[in-house]
C-alpha cells in the first residue's frame, strides 16, 4: 500500500531563526526592516526566508496590531466604465497612503452582496467602501461595521433610506434635470425614457430630476415610452422596438446609461431615423464609447475620478483620526456636467 507523505507545515519565523542561529525576535525585526537590525542581518534573514518559502501571515499581524491596512470594497460590476475608473483612482490614492484595496463584485445580487459583507467583516478590513446592488433595500448586512465603529462609506449607489454611514454620491437629480432641460431646449416635445430600477438611488434621483424638467415645460410623458429595467443592450433594443412600434414616435430619448444610448443610436441607424434631425438622444456616464460612435452621443459626465478622490480622503481622515468616527455621518455630492455632442 502506497504511503502518503505528510504535508509540510508552514514555515515560521522560528524555523528561519533556527536555520540562522539567531533569535525569533531578530528574524521578526529583520523582516519588518527594523532599524535596530543591521543591513547585513536583514539581508541574510530575507534571503533565508525566501529560500525556505516563508510567507508573512498578515492576518496574524492584523490580530496583534488591530489593523490590517486593507480596505474592503464591494462594487456591482467591475466591468462598468464608471466603476472601473473609480476603482483605479481609489486604489492609486490608497496605495500612496500604505493601504491595499480588496475588491469584491456583487454582480448586482443582494444575496452575494450580503455574503461579501460578512466575508470582509470576518477578514478584519480596516474600512468598507460600497456601491449597492440594483435591488438592495435592506442594509442589515452592513450593521456589523457600524456597530464596531469601522468606517463605512457608500458611493454612487447609496441607501435610499436613512442608514448610519458616510455617503458620497453624484448629483443624479441634477443630471436628470440637465438631460430634461437640454431635450426641451433643443425642441423635443415627445420624449421617451429608459431608466434603471427605481429601487436604486441613482435611477430614482435621475428620474425625479428628469420629470421635474419636463413638468416645468408642460411636457407629458407617454407611459408606453417609459421603461424601468436593468440597463443592458438587449433590454434597450427590446424597449426601442416597443417604443417605435407605436404609430406616434418620440423625437427625444433620455437613456439612464450610455450602453442604452449607444443601442438607441444603432437602432436609429438600422431604422433609417436621422439623428439629431428626427431623434435626439442623451445618455449618462460619459463612457468613452459615447465619443467614438457615429454620431457621438451627448451624455452626462459623473466625474468618477473626483468621486474616488473624495472617498479616499474621507477614508484616510477616518482611519488616521478615530475621534472623527464619533461625529455625525456626512453626505457629499459630486457635481455632474452635460457633455453635448452630435446626437442633440
Amino acid at each position: 500500500m502506497r504511503q502518503h507523505k505528510p504535508e509540510k507545515s508552514e514555515i515560521s519565523i522560528v524555523d528561519i531563526a533556527e536555520a540562522l542561529g539567531v533569535s525569533a525576535a531578530t528574524v521578526s525585526r529583520a523582516l519588518n526592516d527594523n532599524p535596530r537590525i543591521s543591513e547585513a542581518t536583514r539581508k541574510r534573514v530575507k534571503e533565508k526566508a525566501e529560500e525556505l518559502g516563508y510567507r508573512h501571515n498578515s492576518m496574524a499581524s492584523s490580530l496583534r496590531n488591530k489593523r490590517s491596512n486593507i480596505i474592503g470594497m464591494i462594487v456591482p460590476r467591475i466591468s462598468m466604465y464608471f466603476h472601473a475608473i473609480f476603482i483605479t483612482a481609489l486604489q492609486n490614492r490608497l496605495q500612496d497612503e500604505g493601504y491595499s484595496l480588496m475588491i469584491c463584485q456583487s454582480n448586482d445580487s443582494e444575496s452575494i452582496e450580503q455574503k461579501l459583507a460578512s466575508t470582509l467583516y470576518s477578514s478584519r478590513v480596516d474600512a468598507l467602501v460600497v456601491s449597492l446592488a440594483l435591488y438592495t433595500e435592506n442594509y442589515k448586512h452592513f450593521e456589523g461595521f457600524t456597530k464596531q465603529n469601522i468606517p463605512l462609506i457608500f458611493y454612487d449607489r447609496v441607501p435610499t433610506k436613512d442608514f448610519d454611514a458616510h455617503i458620497i454620491k453624484g448629483d443624479d437629480y441634477r443630471g436628470g434635470l440637465l438631460a430634461g432641460n437640454h431635450l426641451v431646449e433643443t425642441g423635443c416635445t415627445k420624449v421617451a425614457y429608459i431608466s434603471g430600477p427605481l429601487s436604486c438611488s441613482i435611477y430614482k434621483e435621475r428620474t425625479e430630476g428628469f420629470f421635474h424638467a419636463l413638468g416645468k415645460a408642460n411636457i407629458k410623458l407617454n407611459k408606453k415610452w417609459c421603461f424601468y429595467q436593468e440597463l443592458t443592450a438587449e433590454n434597450a433594443w427590446n424597449s426601442l422596438r416597443q417604443i417605435f412600434a407605436e404609430k406616434d414616435k418620440p423625437d427625444g430619448i433620455f437613456a439612464s446609461n450610455d450602453t442604452t444610448a449607444l443601442a438607441a443610436v444603432e437602432f436609429a441607424r438600422e431604422q433609417g431615423i436621422k439623428i439629431p434631425d428626427d431623434l435626439k438622444i442623451i445618455g449618462y456616464s460619459n463612457d468613452p464609447r459615447a465619443s467614438i460612435i457615429s454620431p457621438p452621443v451627448t451624455t452626462i459626465d459623473q466625474h468618477p475620478v473626483e468621486m474616488a478622490s473624495r472617498v479616499a480622503q474621507k477614508l484616510i481622515d477616518l482611519l488616521k483620526d478615530r475621534s472623527l468616527r464619533a461625529i455625525n455621518h456626512t453626505q457629499e455630492i459630486v457635481p455632474v456636467t452635460l457633455v453635448r455632442r452630435m446626437t442633440t
